[in-house]
This record gives structure tokens, C-alpha cells and sequence, in this order.
């Protein structure tokens, strides 16, 4: 019988699980199952649990559940231990291997291929698609993203009547989002902006340099005219003298996060008002309470393509989503080559969704599930043109 081992990498996303479900159901009757822990670091020191009934059972029971329920976590793949891999792949007999995660893991599943090959071990290499950034390449979005948008689109309009219930004691927010390089989910912010007074006010995207003077104006522009302001940025935006904010550095990655508060610092000794920051942190890619259930249900059924997969012999794939209908939005699933995934590198934003934000929000909707609850007015709303 076939023998498979799957995996999951890199930061979970809240419907991790649910790809890994759809996988186990669609080959669980017809191979060996094989669940590595902890990601590559599982892998390269054979931390491997056997896909018996009681196993098998228990990951079924993860389907909706965030985090990676096998382990995940971050670890750098050296070329030493790429071959140390393979190796243990061979001795354990594995036919296929499978791993769900983003641009690193799917980088990192392509050497485990391309070594097993050089070595003349025929092993079935299937990439899985998650992220809460959207930037892996060769692929329309991918699941974890959708339900990750949800979040901050419903954070940012709940906030706005927070702050403008508060605004005679604080007057700025600033908030950051995940996104080191992409910044899909910080513009995601504005989507469920239905008035004018409501937030986000500026946002901004690694993508574009960030203009000191240009911040300062737009939060000036709102405090004036609505009495508070909202600000959004990702994590990964070039500050000062354009270097991004690095928090620490961990195993040689760099750790971002911090930009938020010097932001902050910077709007108060402009302004001379009360301005607070926040991380919007992990709720980012665990909140279950917002899941996108057009998320949750891609997810699962990228596990289940992926098993088929496995059944037609496919190999150094990933499984991508490709939109079909952008009105009535349609969806299927094809294999990119894991050699031209790494070559596209990090998705950013295109320019056109930076330019013209509801386009961006037009493409985004149907993948967070549609739209959200509509709020009434503001108390003594203002009827003024308001121009991004």
C-alpha cells in the first residue's frame, strides 16, 4: 500500500486544519497515512506518528479548529538537512510527500524533491497551498487568506465606533496588521467602509513608501472633520530612512512588528493629541468567530484535490486556485509547477488594486463570504465629500 506523509508549516491560519481534513478523508481508505509534527523540524529529526484509526480520527476532529493541529512552527532548512530528509523519507518507506504552508514551504518541498531525484528515489512531491498574507505566487488567493481579510475588515469597522464613542479622550488609532512584504490584508481594512466618518483613514502598504508629510495630512484631515482618526498599517513598511521595524531575530529570520508604535510616537509630537496604537497580533490567523465559510470550504476542498492527486500520480505540483467568473464568482483548482511557484517569489499588491481600492474590494468580497452587517449613520453625521 502507498504510503504518504503530510505535514503542515510556517504560521497557521485558521482554516489550516481544514485542507488537512479534506486531504486525510479523500486518501485515508485507499493509503497509509503518515502525520509529521512540527513542520520541517518534525521531518528532519523523524518525528513522525503512524495514521492509525485513533490518529486518523483525531485530526478528522480538527476540521473547523484554528492552529496547525499537527505542530507548525518556523525552521531553517539547511542543505545538510535537505539530504538527511530524503534519507529518512527512504528508510520509512514514504511513496509521497505532502505539505501544507506558504512561499517558504513550498520552496523548501521543492529542494526535497529535486534532492530526492538526484538521489534516485521516486518520491510523489504535493504542495498545499495557506497564508494569511495572499502572497504565494501562481495562485488567485490562497486559503487562510480569506478568513484573515474577514477579520480585519470587521475589527476595523467595529473599532471605528469604538474610538468615535472615545473621541474626546483619544483622537488616533493606529493599528497594524500582518503583512511583511504584501500588504493584502492591510488594504483589506476598508472593505466594510460604509460611511464616510468611519475608519480606516490612511493605510499603509509596503508596496508604497510611505510619506511622512502625506500621514500627517490625512490624520490631521480626519481629526478635523470627524474628530478622530483610524490608521492602518502593515508590519512590514519601510519607516525610517526605509528600513522596516524589526522587533528581534530568531533562527536568522528577522521578526518584524513595531511600527504601530512608532507611528504613534511620531503623530504625537506632530499633533499634540492622544494617539494609541495596537497590534491587531495573532487573532489575525486564529479568530474562529469570523471564519469566511467560502474560506473554510476552499480549504478543505485544496486537501481534497491534493488527494486526488496523490490517486493520479501528479508530483512537484502545488495546487492553485484559479477564478473562473469574477461576477458570479467561480473557482477551480490546477497544478503549478513547485519550480514556477518558487520562481514568482512573494505576491505583492498589483498596482491597480493600490490605485483604485474598490476593485480591490470588488475581487476581495466573495472571498471573505460577502458583506457585513450594515450600521446605521453616525450620531450628527456630516454630509461631506470625503475623497481617499
Amino acid at each position: 500500500m502507498k504510503k504518504i506523509a503530510i505535514g503542515q508549516a510556517g504560521g497557521p491560519t485558521s482554516v489550516i486544519n481544514a485542507t488537512l481534513v479534506g486531504f486525510v478523508k479523500q486518501t485515508m481508505d485507499n493509503f497509509s497515512l503518515t502525520f509529521i509534527q512540527n513542520g520541517y523540524d518534525g521531518l528532519v529529526h523523524g518525528d513522525f506518528i503512524e495514521g492509525n484509526e485513533n490518529t486518523v480520527n483525531w485530526v478528522i476532529q480538527h476540521q473547523k479548529v484554528p492552529g496547525a493541529c499537527l505542530g507548525s512552527g518556523r525552521y531553517p532548512f539547511s542543505e545538510e538537512e535537505i539530504q538527511e530528509s530524503v534519507n529518512i523519507l527512504r528508510k520509512k518507506g514514504i511513496d509521497a510527500l505532502v505539505f501544507i504552508g506558504g512561499n517558504g514551504t513550498m520552496e523548501a518541498l521543492f529542494k526535497v524533491g529535486t534532492e530526492a531525484c538526484r538521489q534516485g528515489y521516486d518520491l510523489q512531491i504535493i504542495g498545499l497551498p495557506k497564508t494569511v498574507d495572499n502572497d504565494i505566487g501562481c495562485t488567485d488567493h490562497a486559503p487562510g487568506f480569506g478568513s484573515s481579510a474577514k477579520y480585519v475588515a470587521h475589527t476595523l469597522k467595529d473599532l471605528s465606533r469604538d474610538l468615535h464613542s472615545m473621541k474626546n479622550f483619544e483622537q488616533v488609532r493606529v493599528l497594524e496588521t500582518m503583512g511583511r512584504n504584501a500588504g493584502w490584508l492591510a488594504a483589506a481594512s476598508g472593505l466594510y467602509k460604509t460611511y464616510e466618518e468611519e475608519g480606516p483613514h490612511f493605510i499603509a502598504l509596503p508596496e508604497r513608501e510611505l510619506h511622512h508629510d502625506k500621514l500627517l495630512s490625512s490624520v490631521e484631515t480626519a481629526v478635523s472633520r470627524y474628530g478622530y482618526a483610524i490608521v492602518v498599517v502593515s508590519e512590514g513598511v519601510l519607516w525610517n530612512k526605509g528600513a522596516q521595524i524589526q522587533k528581534e531575530v530568531i533562527d536568522g529570520r528577522s521578526i518584524l512588528g513595531g511600527i504601530s508604535k512608532e507611528i504613534e510616537h511620531y503623530l504625537k509630537n506632530k499633533l499634540n493629541l492622544m494617539v494609541r496604537s495596537e497590534l491587531l497580533g495573532m487573532n489575525q490567523r486564529s479568530f474562529s468567530s469570523v471564519v469566511s465559510s467560502v474560506d473554510q470550504y476552499e480549504a478543505y476542498m485544496v486537501g481534497v484535490k491534493g488527494g486526488n492527486w496523490v490517486k493520479e500520480e501528479k508530483s512537484d505540483v502545488m495546487v492553485s486556485i484559479e477564478r473562473t467568473k469574477e461576477i458570479d464568482y467561480q473557482i477551480r483548482f490546477k497544478p503549478m509547477d513547485l519550480k514556477d511557484v518558487v520562481k514568482a517569489g512573494e505576491r505583492m499588491m498589483p498596482e491597480h488594486f493600490i490605485d483604485n481600492p474598490n476593485q480591490y474590494y470588488e475581487w476581495l468580497n466573495p472571498i471573505v463570504g460577502g458583506s457585513a452587517l450594515r450600521y446605521p449613520p453616525f450620531l450628527n453625521q456630516r454630509q461631506i465629500q470625503f475623497s481617499q
